[in-house]
């Protein structure tokens, strides 16, 4: 195999007949979900390896930069998210000018075949593969059918009569709607920072915040939201504002205020991570700091109306990830 041209993430590293997914399967949403199980019940019926090949960096940040999205997941993020919908073995081919000038048929006999032993491929009819992207699933099944690959096409997953993808979860997060965004990737939309000091205004309002740096995700709209925020053993819900601090002329921020959590608890310098349920409304200015104080009060009630009597979500602790605990 060439370990120059993909790194192994998680799973056996041995050669052994698999099938395999191939994408970038940013957000692991319901239609990749869908994959993945259909992935899982061929390699169970064949007796094979079920693998996914996805790519590091996104192939839009070395075809077209100005074209590349803000991710919705982490390398790290992505790989648990994998593993838990039924991978067995992920590896990261590095996406560079070289692969990227694969002919779609030296990708299938030089990758696919060589490198990891490929006897299926699971596929939607939006996979393309190959230089300049000429590659399809039909291009895919004839060249599959020369070298022994079974080529499987999946139907693509369909909510309120619009097909489920990477850009439509980005689209509803722009716009601030993480209950649709939710929706179309079966939990709440994740973003992981490092908590770091901010001025401390939130403090003097009676509502001390957790600011986020260190994002490395695609932050949804500005606004107020609900979500869930973890951190450690800490979780809690919290009322959190993304934006500029429009009542004190600040610069954007990612701030949580945890309700019911000890403010003279240190988070400093810790990992936090956000899961964003519900937005409450829009960022406004007010008239001073009281007038945004009375609202934020409200906000921290709104939020322990909705998310008092629930659960964490059991997949907050998906970011949180040793790369190198994969193999």
């Amino acid at each position: 195999m060439n370990d120059r041209r993909w790194t192994w993430l998680a799973g056996d590293t041995r050669r052994k007949p698999r099938a395999l997914t191939i994408g970038v399967f940013d957000g692991v949403h319901l239609g990749h979900r869908a994959l993945l199980e259909l992935l899982g019940e061929l390699a169970r019926e064949r007796g094979l390896d079920p693998m996914v090949l996805t790519f590091d960096p996104h192939p839009l940040a070395v075809v077209a930069p100005e074209k590349a999205p803000e991710l919705l997941t982490t390398t790290a993020c992505r790989l648990r998210l994998l593993c838990d919908a039924g991978a067995s073995s992920v590896a990261a081919l590095r996406f560079d000018r070289e692969l990227a000038a694969l002919t779609p048929e030296q990708f299938v006999r030089e990758v696919l075949v060589d490198d990891f032993d490929a006897r299926v491929v699971v596929a939607s009819a939006a996979f393309r593969f190959g230089a300049g992207a000429r590659g399809d699933v039909a291009a895919m099944r004839r060249i599959g059918a020369e070298v022994g690959i079974e080529v499987i096409e999946i139907r693509p997953v369909v909510a309120d009569a619009r097909r489920v993808s990477s850009t439509r979860v980005r689209h509803a997060l722009a716009a601030g709607d993480v209950s649709l965004a939710a929706k179309l990737l079966g939990r709440p939309h994740l973003v992981e920072g490092v908590v770091e000091r901010g001025l401390a205004r939130g403090r003097t309002l009676g509502f001390p915040t957790a600011n986020l740096g260190q994002v490395e995700v695609l932050v949804p709209g500005e606004g107020i939201y609900a979500a869930w925020a973890s951190s450690g053993d800490v979780v809690r819900p919290a009322a959190v504002h993304v934006g500029r601090r429009l009542t004190f002329e600040g610069a954007s921020t990612l701030e949580a205020h945890l309700l019911d959590f000890d403010a003279a608890m240190d988070l400093y310098g810790r990992p936090m991570t956000l899961a964003f349920v519900q937005r409450l409304r829009d960022d406004v200015r007010f008239a001073g700091p009281a007038e945004l104080a009375a609202q934020i009060g409200r906000d921290v009630e709104a939020v322990r109306a909705m998310l008092g009597g629930a659960p964490p979500d059991p997949a907050l602790g998906a970011c949180r990830v040793d790369l190198a605990a994969g193999g």
